[in-house]
């Protein structure tokens, strides 16, 4: 089952620093997000992928989409991945097929990136990918008992495609 590979990167505490939540302390909270992960699929909110390697079938990080707005046509995308696949360039390839769903599968128009300023290597990568940078959420989110600034990062469909 996924809930062993899933704990094994939400439990480390440098994959946790920009997550929004605590580091995993146990097999349950695992779960709980796996079942978050069904809960915004069923509402059709949102919709989460397991990263795995070509081959394999161990979830090494996830990525998709949340906060789902189909009236709008836009969505907020994230992504992790277990520190030990850290720059070896596969969450920048799982978030170009992700991209490429949202923008043909789910025909949005904006997909964006709420990023914590201190987090470099997600604003190297939604730079890479071709998110334009938008500006500064202050105070925009409470998470870990405080409140924490975010910017905010975009793509539109026509920039992609």
């Amino acid at each position: 089952m996924d809930t062993n590979d899933i704990y094994h990167y939400l439990s480390d505490e440098e994959v946790m620093k920009y997550y929004g939540l605590a580091p995993f302390e146990s097999l349950k909270d695992a779960e709980e997000e796996i079942d978050w992960y069904r809960k915004i699929f069923d509402h059709n909110t949102g919709i989460r992928w397991g990263i795995t390697l070509k081959g394999n079938d161990k979830v090494i990080g996830s990525c998709g989409f949340l906060n789902f707005t189909k009236q709008h046509s836009r969505a907020e995308v994230g992504a992790e991945i277990a520190r030990e696949f850290w720059r070896t360039g596969i969450v920048s390839e799982a978030f170009q097929a992700i991209l490429a769903y949202g923008f043909k599968e789910m025909e949005l128009m904006r997909i964006q990136a709420l990023i914590e300023p201190e987090n470099i290597a997600s604003k190297k990568l939604a730079e890479k990918s071709g998110f334009v940078r938008e500006g500064l959420l202050r105070k925009y989110e409470y998470t870990n008992g405080k409140f924490d600034d975010l910017l905010i990062y975009s793509i539109l469909r026509e920039e992609f495609l």
